[in-house]
């Protein structure tokens, strides 16, 4: 963190109209204030927060946008438990126009935005007033400011959790200490304002001086600070009313012509319904917008009444139906959070799960029974759980409900294991205790705790109340404890064939979770044997509760071996699944392709991934599964992770000297699937995209090339914006392509988009001179976007030339504390995370010494050393399984 005073002294503080000090920040690398849990209570036993008054003037003198900085005036009105107590208010300012306390001037001479402003001898009631300058950023914190490259309009939209809005207004930033917001924005008058609240009035700005209007917001319910919300800009807009809920969706301009508000507004609608019919509490919020915005850094936000989205769920080129269903995941979930998260909300991160577990949960549950969606488990089994698995396996792996120190350690917690396992363990639990019982514990958790900051005992109380059951143990071992099971089938037959005695063995490995514990699961156990047809179905399912290390199931004594046994089957709980040696041997010889229900499969195809990250399956023997079943597979996102795995599983997973040939076979599989797909369908764009990740023959490069000249037709195949821009990126860093035809392409697609596209291409050339420049670009300009960063960052990673990342295994070690240093920890934590050098010449033994050699260096910040921690595991897991495809030999 740097923050630079200028060189001459400042005025004495408490003066009023620009005589404060100026200090001068770079607002895409200063640090806000680091709080602390204990920090964070005390200041919550302390005050009770009534209400802010917010004023912010986006114009420069003219009435127009400005540039650097915005004006931002905050009057708080809060209640102190202790008289002539002092507390801290939290702001990142560049220049103070005023700050007084209780109508007396407040000294600012010692500010420091990592520290806040000082508040000294509060009385009982108190009202401060911060009236300061505050910056615009690009690195999607804060208040975002981006310029259309189309049409150089300007959008601005912010962006704070976990604790960011003191980027924009001062405040007592964390989330148990709510308060009613009042906003008011004067802006240029042609723009749209979108905040929590709707819109009362709009009025002349300086009487109508100026190009410019003031747009007056209803005052807020209480609300966190982090979910309050202003977006502005010329965005195109479209409006909706359902259920008494006047609905909004807005886009830039440039991008009005792709947005099928149509399907959004469908999914808004059975979503509402959907929710009010379950959760027994209507939405709170009065209006509901939903705003696609540019440069986004994650999928969605869920500010109340106002959610913020990336804009790349306004497809612009043609996608698969799996990311119009993610998109309709990411809507429920928002919507979700309208409740769990906003209505009621964590007190503290700990619990961060209570937000995120549940609006994940919620989503897919809405999702499966409200929209066209309804394979969607499939899908969360498929994509999210297989997230949850990689996250629980590091050494950093935590509980659910677990223990955060400090504001910026939450940051790396927006993880698998708080997503996607938490909505896994819920599925569990409502499977445990009866969705009709959950849900009545919900609507009592409402009704009881709503406006208002929970924990985890507060949920349980409830649904310890509702269910019957006494759920502290099941807690105990489900959320507050971290790692996961591995659940193995163990039986015996007898001379004809039959289960003599089966019994499912529960292993709880603790050599990355010291505390991982043997848990209750309940759980279905599907037999499937093949028909006269020749395809794979379910002929007998129990379902059972298990405990311990090894639970019998003696109600499968006496049945028939089947061709396959899937435990967890219908995925009722969360477990890594081990499938015994004849099931895999039924789905490496055509049982897969031959297996019926889509769940089932997905759950083997998750099953063999496991073991190939286990080192318990030879890479190329799951390179034989996709060979074998992902040309026949009917779910989409299904290929579309299996061909995924497959390569990454040739980058690091393989015996390298096996690989080339492999990724010629597998690109020769590719091509024919792409030519055997229905003409225009899903799965012929599917097997596309994986042709052109792949290709790397004289054949196979000029079929990826026909398709951009026009050469080559797939019948149906449409090489549209995107599409276009993979192409070129392939042919680029396969020396098929160079500068020339990059700029070629970033002249039909002037877009932000094909800005990145561009990027991407200049960082994938195969030189040297390439990667360098793209290395000093990510981590020395601290200009760039985040988001350009990161269009950077997956050129410069080269899955097939090796030898050009040699030299950046060293650098990344030398270089990255210095990143989170100057870097805020959003941005430095996808650099830390992408540009680990876990590519497929830095699978060594002395990757494994340099980081091993950085964690030993215990004063570094704890979040960056969990995040090289994870690198190395990463290393080390792909080392073991190079080891077993060694050992494997040539193909099976």
């Amino acid at each position: 963190m740097s923050s630079e005073r200028p060189t001459s002294p400042g005025q004495p503080s408490g003066q009023r109209a620009g005589d404060l000090d100026t200090y001068r920040i770079d607002a895409n690398t200063v640090r806000v204030p680091n709080l602390t849990r204990e920090d964070a209570r005390h200041r919550a036993r302390l005050l009770r927060v009534d209400s802010y008054d917010v004023q912010l003037d986006l114009t420069d003198a003219d009435g127009g946008p400005s540039e650097r900085t915005f004006r931002s005036r905050t009057t708080i009105r809060f209640a102190a438990a202790t008289p002539g107590a002092s507390t801290f208010l939290d702001v990142v300012a560049e220049r103070f126009h005023e700050v007084s306390l209780n109508g007396q001037p407040v000294d600012v001479s010692g500010y420091e935005p990592a520290d806040g402003i000082v508040l000294p001898d509060l009385a009982e009631q108190n009202v401060v007033v911060v009236d300061a300058d505050l910056l615009y950023t690009t690195n999607g914190q804060g208040l975002h400011r981006f310029v259309d490259p189309i049409d150089n309009e300007v959008y601005l939209y912010s962006q704070f959790e976990t604790t960011d809005a003191k980027r924009m207004y001062a405040c007592f930033d964390q989330p148990d200490l709510k308060a009613s917001f009042t906003l008011h924005v004067t802006a240029p008058a042609r723009w749209k304002l979108i905040s929590n609240g709707a819109i009362t009035h709009v009025g002349d700005a300086d009487g109508g001086q100026r190009q410019a209007s003031t747009t007056h917001f209803a005052t807020t319910p209480r609300l966190s600070t982090y979910i309050t919300a202003l977006v502005a800009g010329p965005f195109f807009q479209a409006t909706d009313h359902h259920d008494g809920i006047d609905l909004g969706l807005y886009c830039r301009n440039s991008l009005a012509e792709h947005f099928d508000t149509d399907e959004l507004f469908t999914i808004t609608k059975q979503g509402f319904d959907w929710y009010h019919r379950h959760f027994g509490y209507r939405y709170a919020f009065g209006k509901y917008d939903q705003v696609c915005v540019p440069e986004f850094n994650a999928g969605a936000m869920e500010n109340a009444g106002c959610v913020t989205m990336s804009e790349d769920y306004v497809f612009t080129s043609r996608v698969t139906d799996v990311r119009r269903e993610r998109r309709a995941t990411t809507v429920l979930h928002e919507m979700a959070h309208m409740w769990f998260g906003n209505l009621v909300t964590m007190r503290w991160f700990d619990d961060l799960w209570l937000n995120e577990s549940f609006a994940e949960w919620a989503a897919n549950m809405a999702q499966s029974e409200a929209t066209k969606w309804t394979n969607i488990w499939t899908t969360f089994a498929n994509s999210e759980k297989t997230w949850a698995y990689r996250q629980d396996q590091f050494p950093s792996t935590h509980p659910i409900a677990c223990e955060i120190e400090d504001a910026e350690a939450v940051e790396v917690n927006f993880d698998g294991i708080t997503y996607a396992k938490g909505a896994s363990v819920l599925k569990q639990l409502v499977a445990y205790v009866g969705l009709p019982q959950f849900l009545a514990g919900i609507r009592q958790y409402f009704a009881e705790h709503a406006y208002g900051n929970t924990t985890l005992a507060d949920l349980l109380a409830t649904l310890n109340a509702t269910s019957g059951r006494e759920l502290s143990d099941w807690a105990k071992v489900w959320l507050e404890t971290s790692g996961m099971s591995t659940l193995s089938p163990d039986f015996e037959l007898d001379s004809d064939g039959r289960f003599s005695s089966f019994a499912v063995c529960q292993d709880a490995p603790r050599d990355t979770s010291p505390d991982n514990a043997l848990r209750p699961h309940r759980l279905a156990i599907g037999l499937y044997a093949y028909d006269e047809a020749g395809s794979l179905v379910r002929v007998h399912r129990v379902e059972v509760d298990i405990d311990g290390e090894r639970t019998s199931i003696p109600e499968l004594v006496g049945r028939e071996r089947p061709d396959l046994v899937l435990l967890n089957d219908d995925d009722l709980t969360y477990c890594k699944l081990r499938l015994d040696p004849h099931s895999l041997h039924t789905l490496r010889h055509g049982g897969l392709a031959a297996l019926r229900d889509s769940l089932a499969r997905t759950l083997c195809w998750s099953a063999a991934w496991e073991m190939v990250r286990d080192a318990k399956l030879a890479a190329r023997h799951y390179l034989d599964l996709v060979a074998a079943a992902a040309g026949s597979e009917s779910v989409v996102g299904v290929v579309q992770s299996a061909t995924k795995n497959a390569l990454q599983s040739l980058e690091m997973y393989a015996d390298q000297d096996w690989a080339p040939a492999a990724r010629i076979r597998f690109g020769d599989l590719a091509l024919a699937n792409a030519r055997a797909a229905v003409a225009g369908s899903d799965h012929q764009l599917a097997w596309v995209h994986a042709l052109i990740s792949s290709a790397g023959t004289d054949e196979q490069l000029d079929f990826v090339a026909g398709l951009l000249s026009g050469d080559q037709l797939l019948e149906g195949l449409a090489v549209d914006t995107d599409l276009r821009w993979l192409i070129v990126r392939a042919l680029v860093a396969n020396g098929r392509a160079a500068e020339a035809e990059i700029a070629a392409t970033a002249a039909e697609d002037p877009s932000a988009a094909g800005a990145r596209h561009a990027a991407t291409a200049r960082a994938r050339i195969p030189t040297a001179e390439a990667k360098a420049a793209a290395w000093s670009m990510m981590i020395h300009d601290s200009e760039l976007s985040t988001a350009m960063r990161r269009a950077v960052m997956t050129g410069f990673r080269d899955r097939w030339r090796p030898e050009l990342l040699a030299p950046y295994t060293g650098r990344y070690f030398d270089d990255v504390a210095g990143l989170w240093d100057r870097l805020t920890a959003e941005t430095a934590k996808y650099l830390v995370i992408g540009l680990f050098p876990n590519w497929s010449g830095a699978i060594d033994s002395e990757t494994l010494r340099r980081a091993d050699e950085f964690l030993a260096d215990t004063s570094r910040p704890a979040a960056l050393q969990r995040l090289i921690s994870e690198g190395r595991s990463e290393v080390a897991r792909a080392v073991a399984a190079r080891a077993v495809d060694t050992a494997a030999g040539g193909p099976n």
